[in-house]
Formats: structure tokens, C-alpha cells, sequence
């Protein structure tokens, strides 16, 4: 009985430290970006038997995408520098009208600022300036490593101090997920006062956020979500699990725009209510009934932009 009870524990032992060094690797491929350039991803389908088995040990590689449209108007090309000598690149458009203000736009993750022109248009549609940036490691700005909000915080103070010293009194911020959270940090973080935020699906922890993506694979959320966080901020130097978008809310002094898509099967409801119940400052709830986790802007144009416009009046 003795021997049995040892043999099932180094056998627990085993297993969990297999378990927690497939998830290391997989949390490390989740928050790092390679260069495309002169690679071709294959389908699952192409792939064979002993290239499946490594995606499923070791992670997939995730690689940068870059912009392939450009602004369907003339912009400005912007360059802004981290505190890490991280290049940032963006586009400033202004619109033809008298500006009403600006509107910052800050894409989610594994996406880029071209993904954000659809509703960069219908800003300027509205009478508002547009700044698109990509986060680090995203589109064609610098870096490989992305930590989902925490560090590209300071992304999106830099493009708010860009904007702020054109002496533009009415900054919009608008984000979409990562975005969105990215937000929230930077505005309890440097204490950034626009004058209106539009969140759009963010989610409400990182740990949560973790959930999201194992639910869209079909995996148990628990406990792979919490060592995935708990290894990939090892290895990028910062305690993941202080990364709560609905925690920031509680900081947020300027009005806020909510929005959430009904069919959303990455961010639950229940983190949307967190954040929402955790703004002390003006705030709506649209709950959009035929989006999930995708571009509300686009799926249901008519009402977002008719919430949107009533928002910013």
C-alpha cells in the first residue's frame, strides 16, 4: 500500500510539472510575436501528425500583422517612442469638417490599427479627428512581446500626450478588448482626464481573459487559465494577476460608454457587470443582441452609430 501511495504521487508530481511547462510554453507563444516576413503559416489541415503534436506541446507561433490598408484619406504618419526606445506607429487624420475633437482608437489583441478604420470613418463621419496607433509587437510598430494591456498602458498615454499637446481640449478615448483594458490601466495609471471613454467588450481580469481563450478552444478554463497568467508574467517581468480592467474602472472619472456584444463568447457578462458597476463616473450599458466578440461598429452599424453620436453630444 506504501509503494502505491508513492507511485501516485510521483506520478501527480510528474504530471503537474508536465502540465505546468506545456502551459509555460504556450503562456510565452501567446504573449510573443515573430516576424512574417518570408514565412508561410500553414492551415491545421497541411500540417502533419508531428507538427500538430508540437502546436499542442509547445504552442503555435503567432506572427505580427502588418497593415495592408491604409487610411482611405490623407494622414499623418506618426512615430512615438516607449520609455524602452519602442517605436509606436500611427496615423493622425484629421476630417474635412470643423473637428468637434479627437478620437483615439486602440485595436485588440493579435490585431493592428487597420482593423480600427471602419470605426475610425464613421468618427470622422461624426466631425471628430482620428489617431490610430499599433500596440507594441502589432502591426508595424516595434517589439515582439505583448502583455494584453499591462505594459501598452503606457501606448496609449503616449498617444493621449500626443494629442493633448496639439492643444486638443476634447479627447475621445475608444478601445475594443485588449484596447479597452489597455485604457482602463492607463487611465488609473497616469491619471488621464478625456473628456468622454467609449470600452468596448473589454474583459475584467487577465486571468478572465485566459478563460475567454480556452472556452473558444473548447478546454477547460480552470486551472490551465490561471497558470497560463501565472507563467506568462514570469516570463515577461510583471505580476499578471494585477491586471483588472474592472478594478482601473473604480479610477475613471470621465463619462463612459460600455458596450457588449450579447454573443460574446470571450468576455462574459458577468465581467461586463463588474466594470460597469465599478464606474463611479457617468456611465451606459448597450448590449448589442446580434454581436459577440468582433466589430459592433460593423455588425450592427445603425445602432452603434446611433449610440455612439448620442453619447458624444
Amino acid at each position: 500500500m506504501r509503494r502505491l501511495v508513492k507511485i501516485l504521487l510521483r506520478t501527480i508530481i510528474l504530471f503537474f510539472i508536465l502540465i505546468n511547462v506545456v502551459l509555460a510554453f504556450h503562456a510565452y507563444k501567446f504573449t510573443h510575436y515573430y516576424d512574417a516576413i518570408g514565412v508561410t503559416e500553414k492551415n491545421p489541415a497541411e500540417k502533419t501528425k508531428w507538427e500538430l503534436t508540437k502546436d499542442i506541446v509547445l504552442g503555435i507561433n503567432a506572427y505580427k500583422n502588418p497593415n495592408k490598408n491604409v487610411a482611405d484619406t490623407s494622414f499623418e504618419e506618426v512615430q512615438l517612442f516607449t520609455k524602452d526606445k519602442i517605436q509606436l506607429k500611427g496615423w493622425y487624420i484629421k476630417t474635412n469638417a470643423a473637428p468637434k475633437g479627437t478620437v483615439l482608437l486602440f485595436h485588440g489583441h493579435h490585431s493592428n490599427r487597420s482593423g480600427v478604420l471602419y470605426e475610425a470613418e464613421m468618427f470622422r463621419q461624426l466631425g471628430y479627428n482620428t489617431m490610430l496607433i499599433d500596440f507594441r509587437a502589432h502591426g508595424n510598430s516595434d517589439g515582439n512581446t505583448c502583455t494584453i494591456g499591462y505594459r501598452e498602458a503606457e501606448d496609449v498615454k503616449l498617444a493621449y500626450d500626443f494629442i493633448k499637446a496639439k492643444d486638443e481640449k476634447n479627447i475621445i478615448l475608444w478601445g475594443i478588448s485588449m484596447g479597452a483594458a489597455a485604457i482602463t490601466k492607463a487611465v488609473s495609471d497616469y491619471q488621464l482626464t478625456p473628456s468622454k471613454i467609449i470600452l468596448e467588450m473589454p474583459f475584467g481580469t487577465l486571468v478572465e481573459a485566459a478563460e475567454g481563450k480556452l472556452r473558444m478552444m473548447h478546454l477547460p478554463p480552470e486551472p490551465a487559465s490561471t497558470l497560463l497568467i501565472f507563467w506568462g508574467g514570469v516570463e515577461n517581468g510583471f505580476w499578471a494577476f494585477n491586471m483588472k480592467p474592472a478594478e482601473f474602472a473604480k479610477k475613471i472619472t470621465s463619462p463612459v460608454l460600455l458596450q457588449f456584444g450579447k454573443n460574446d463568447l470571450r468576455v462574459t457578462r458577468n465581467e461586463i457587470n463588474d466594470i460597469y458597476n465599478n464606474i463611479t463616473a457617468p456611465k451606459k450599458l448597450v448590449v448589442y443582441e446580434n454581436s459577440g466578440h468582433e466589430s459592433l461598429c460593423e455588425k450592427e452599424n445603425s445602432k452603434w452609430r446611433s449610440e455612439v453620436n448620442s453619447f458624444l453630444q
